[in-house]
Formats: structure tokens, C-alpha cells, sequence
């Protein structure tokens, strides 16, 4: 199973940048275009009434100026990759996905 520090960099190269926050408190200054991830459950698979499989569930949100990035294709192409919203704030484009990684 990969770890997150995988998705961190395979979202850093995708944004080319290092612009890719885990979890950040809200003290940070955000650099746009921006990636912000979390986890956001664990899909649990059972097997006679014990798990067997875990696949960690991320919730990641492309947050740039401009409305016709690039950036939210690459991550919809991605393995595993849905996406679930778009939506606007403070003049920003928000493009929101759900992982499995």
C-alpha cells in the first residue's frame, strides 16, 4: 500500500511545485495555484466478518486563479480519482476530488 508522503509527491509533480499542503493549519500562507489534501476515510473490505483490505480515502482540492486550469485535468486523470465539486471563493476556482491511495 503506498504512503502519503507518495501522494504528496506525485501531487507535487502534477502542480510542479511544492505548493501541495497536508492538512494546513489555517497560520499558512497559501501560494496559488495550490493543492490541499486530507484524508477523509478508510474504505474497509471484510472477509468473514474481518478486514482484509484498507484503502485510505483523500479528499483533494485544486485551488487556483484561473478558471480554465490544467491542473484539476491532470488530477481527474489520475488512478482511483473522482470528481466530486467545483465552486468559487474569494475569486478563487475550487475543483475538489475524492482518491483512494
Amino acid at each position: 500500500m503506498a504512503d502519503r508522503t507518495e501522494l504528496q509527491e506525485l501531487l507535487e509533480s502534477i502542480l510542479g511545485s511544492n505548493a501541495v499542503y497536508f492538512q494546513p493549519p489555517p497560520t499558512i500562507q497559501l501560494v496559488y495555484p495550490c493543492i490541499i489534501y486530507k484524508r477523509s476515510n478508510i474504505n474497509t473490505k471484510f472477509a468473514n466478518n474481518y478486514p482484509y483490505k484498507l484503502a485510505k480515502e483523500y479528499t483533494i482540492t485544486v485551488i487556483d486563479k484561473d478558471p480554465d486550469s490544467i491542473i484539476p485535468d491532470k488530477i481527474a486523470a489520475l488512478q482511483t480519482c473522482v470528481f466530486d465539486r467545483y465552486y468559487t471563493a474569494d475569486n478563487l476556482n475550487h475543483n475538489v476530488f475524492t482518491i483512494y491511495f
